[in-house]
């Protein structure tokens, strides 16, 4: 299994509501594509690190899964959504499980 995680930086400008749509259009995807396990989409709340606003996290049954998730034209369609709103920076990364 793979799990990869991405932490979301957006601008000031970006509402609340667009943050919100940001999750909610990330977790739509659990039922859109075969081979994920679980997702998980939230709102930070921490004081540390709370330039980064949004979590995503995503799990896939291997590698072929994370594959198929990277070109799907639904995670593209939300990738876009991201850059739309107002995302100034974002981390990632990919671990096994």
């Amino acid at each position: 299994m793979i799990q990869r995680t991405v932490l979301l930086k957006f601008a000031e400008t970006t509402t609340q509501e667009q943050l919100k749509e940001v999750i909610n259009r990330f977790k739509a995807l659990e039922n859109a594509l075969s081979g994920i396990v679980e997702i998980q989409a939230g709102l930070n709340i921490a004081e540390k690190s709370k330039e980064f606003q949004v979590m995503l996290m995503v799990r896939f049954e291997d590698q072929a899964a994370l594959d198929a998730y990277t070109a799907n034209e639904d995670h593209q369609a939300v990738a876009a959504y991201i850059r739309e709103v107002g995302r100034v920076d974002s981390i990632g990364v990919d671990i096994n499980l």
